[in-house]
C-alpha cells in the first residue's frame, strides 16, 4: 500500500469517532429520575391510606356524636313534655273559682272532610309547594379552598415549572455530551 492510503485511513478514524453501544450518564439519570417518579408515587398511596383511617374513625366519630345529641333532644324534649303536665295539672288544681266573663267569639279553623281524597291530596301538595317556594335555600358565593395551587401558590408552582426545565435541559445536555 502507499502512504497516501494509510493517511487516508488514519483521517477517516478521526472523522468518524467510534459510536457507544450504551450510554451510561443517561442511563444513570433515567434511573435517578424513574425512582423519583417511584418514590412519590409510593408517597401519594402512603398518604392516601394514612387519611382513608382517618376519615373512618371521623365518620365513626360523627355517628356517635349524631346519636348523643338525638338522644339527648329526644330526653329534652320528654321533659319538658313532663313539665307542662305538670304545670297544666297544678293550674287545673289551683285553679280560681270560675266567673260569669262573657265569652268573646274569634273565628277558627275548622277543618271539614272533603267528598273526595284525591282534593285533600292535592290540597297537601300545594301546601308543600307553597312552603318549599318560601324556604330560602343558601347558595355559596365564595369560590372553593381547595387543590394544590391554593397550599402551594403561584410562585410554588413557577419554581416546580423552572425545576422541570431544567432538567430537561440537563438531560439534553448530558446525552449530548460525549462520554469517557
Amino acid at each position: 500500500m502507499t502512504t497516501f492510503d494509510e493517511d487516508n485511513a488514519a483521517f477517516d478514524d478521526d472523522a468518524n469517532p467510534p459510536e457507544e453501544s450504551n450510554n451510561r450518564t443517561f442511563l444513570v439519570i433515567a434511573g435517578i429520575l424513574g425512582g423519583l417518579v417511584l418514590l412519590g408515587l409510593l408517597c401519594v398511596a402512603g398518604y392516601v391510606i394514612i387519611n382513608m383511617g382517618s376519615a373512618r374513625q371521623n365518620d365513626a366519630t360523627l355517628a356517635v356524636q349524631g346519636t348523643q345529641q338525638a338522644v339527648t333532644i329526644q330526653a329534652g324534649l320528654t321533659q319538658r313534655s313532663f313539665l307542662q303536665a305538670e304545670t297544666l295539672t297544678a293550674a287545673v288544681t289551683f285553679a280560681v273559682e270560675p266567673t260569669n266573663t262573657p265569652v268573646i267569639a274569634q273565628a277558627t279553623l275548622t277543618p271539614t272532610e272533603t267528598a273526595n281524597p284525591a282534593t285533600a291530596t292535592i290540597g297537601a301538595a300545594f301546601t308543600q309547594i307553597a312552603v318549599s317556594t318560601q324556604t330560602i335555600i343558601p347558595t355559596s358565593t365564595a369560590l372553593p379552598n381547595t387543590g394544590f395551587a391554593d397550599d402551594v401558590g403561584a410562585p410554588g408552582l413557577m419554581m416546580i415549572a423552572i425545576a422541570l426545565v431544567a432538567v430537561i435541559f440537563l438531560v439534553r445536555r448530558l446525552r449530548a455530551s460525549p462520554s469517557q
